[in-house]
């Protein structure tokens, strides 16, 4: 699936005769290598692009971020904690560093080995069928689901507003 994909994302950018860079709208990542760009009052004369700018690498149809280094990128894909990061570096013997500084190589071997885990859209849709099974056989965790109450013990009387939401007055209790 990784092959259907770029492997960077790159961003052009446009830069002014004076050599200053002008704003990139922060959409700009949003649309895949489509440049948005705002223009300025302040430069007279015309604009000229720039070389091409590599913003984020994608791993697993999730684009990591480039500044941060390999084992903390790795936890924005779903599915991948600290300790799954820091597994699958030593599995593919890949150094720590930051993922700027990665060959497209390097890049490939981790994409490989992360492609071996339950991931995003696929780790999703297995705990939604495991919800939706426990609803169907009409199990405890399954009922609770369903009222939206918690399902491993905790107390209701008070507390759990996280799965009961917002406070509901019920009038005519009395003393």
């Amino acid at each position: 699936m990784a092959a259907f994909c770029a492997s960077r994302v790159a961003v052009p950018v446009v830069v002014a005769k004076g050599g200053i860079v002008s704003k990139q709208s922060s959409q700009a990542s949003a649309f895949h290598g489509v440049s948005v760009k705002s223009h300025s009052a302040k430069f007279a004369g015309a604009q000229q692009r720039g070389a091409l700018q590599i913003r984020a690498a994608r791993v697993a149809n999730v684009e990591i971020p480039n500044n941060k280094r390999v084992a903390t990128a790795l936890t924005y894909v779903y599915g991948i904690g600290d300790t799954t990061a820091a597994k699958i570096i030593a599995e593919t013997g890949l150094e720590n560093k930051r993922v700027r500084e990665m060959e497209e190589e390097e890049l490939t071997t981790l994409r490989a080995e992360v492609d071996k885990y339950l991931i995003e859209g696929d780790l999703r849709r297995f705990n939604m069928m495991n919800i939706k099974r426990l609803k169907e056989i009409q199990c405890y965790r399954g009922k609770r689901h369903i009222s939206g109450l918690p399902l491993r013990g905790q107390r209701t009387k008070t507390n759990a507003r996280t799965r009961k939401g917002k406070t509901k007055t019920v009038a005519g209790k009395k003393k």
